[in-house]
């Protein structure tokens, strides 16, 4: 084997990141999460970018074999490991721990139940187990989600959305109650060839170009009778994975408890479903077991005590 190391340059290498984590996907995630985990990430405003040159990959020859990565906040780390390959798990143990910034949280790693190699390197380093997280997951060959949409609301043809109303519905469903009213930026009323997520992410500042690999074209929204958008569901669907990931989803606080995030995910279904989607995201809230969820997989977050 011919193994180096390479840093993650945003502009060139999302395309490796891509190919690594579709190859080595499973619906347990037992190689590393999913592609669009980090994609969506990356590309989205909120993240942290000073310090994505940090990020590394280990590569057999041309060939990427392992990631290591950071979500929100920076201290917070992700790994992704080929089979075959579990003998870099210390090396990347170590350079997680040693190269990403402290600041004045603790260095967390975080592993999904079925990453062993890289669970026993953490131990062996001193991290211990500080709390789990369960994230539910929807297999499309155990049942159906099949709720319907509330009366007095329809959906939204995503491709001729308005880009200003998708940007108040996720202004008000993940900002309204902590940060106040949405505040009616100077954007374009028309697509004018962008996905409605894109200008959403224009209006609060992203600073690179949309994700590639987004299929925007099977984003769920859903209207009220004034046609304003009340309901989003992001979708990235992955045929090469049979993976329906969605991200993110929200209601505006006015309509919640009313079924309508619910039976966007059921539109999710009925659409995903004849192209061959086996498995949809969601979430840790309980709400997704309510629905029908039935897998659970636990991502561990790791530390050392007094750090």
């Amino acid at each position: 084997m011919n193994i180096r190391t390479k840093q993650f340059q945003i502009l060139t290498d999302i395309e490796l990141v891509y190919k690594l984590m579709t190859e080595v996907y499973n619906h347990e995630e037992s190689n590393g999460p999913a592609e669009p985990f980090f994609e969506y990430a990356v590309t989205s405003p909120w993240l942290e970018r000073d310090f994505l040159r940090l990020n590394r990959f280990w590569l057999d020859g041309d060939n990427p074999v392992a990631f290591v990565f950071y979500e929100q906040p920076v201290t917070s780390l992700y790994f992704v490991l080929r089979p075959g390959y579990e003998f870099l798990a210390k090396e990347m143990i170590e350079y997680a721990e040693n190269n990403y910034p402290k600041f004045d949280e603790p260095t967390e790693l975080v592993l999904i139940s079925g990453q062993t190699a890289l669970i026993e390197a953490a131990k062996s380093r001193g991290f211990e187990l500080a709390y789990e997280e369960p994230e539910h997951y929807f297999d499309f060959r155990l049942g159906k989600l099949d709720y319907p949409l509330p009366s007095g609301y329809h959906f939204v043809d995503p491709t001729a959305s308005d880009p200003l109303k998708t940007a108040k519905c996720l202004w008000d469903g993940f900002n309204k109650w902590e940060l106040g009213e949405f505040k009616d930026w100077d954007i374009p009323t028309k697509n004018e060839g962008r996905s409605p997520f894109e200008l959403y992410q224009n209006v609060l500042g992203a600073t690179i170009a949309p994700a590639p690999h987004a299929t925007y074209e099977y984003t769920t929204i859903i209207a009220d009778e004034n046609d304003d958008y009340v309901c989003f569901s992001g979708m990235w669907w992955n045929p090469k994975t049979h993976l329906a990931y969605m991200e993110p989803l929200c209601t505006v606080p006015e309509h919640q408890h009313k079924g309508l995030a619910a039976a966007a995910l059921s539109h999710h279904d009925s659409i995903l479903r004849p192209l061959g989607a086996e498995v949809m995201t969601g979430g840790g809230n309980d709400f997704y077991k309510k629905i029908g969820y039935q897998c659970t997989r636990i991502y561990g977050h790791y530390q050392k005590k007094n750090s």
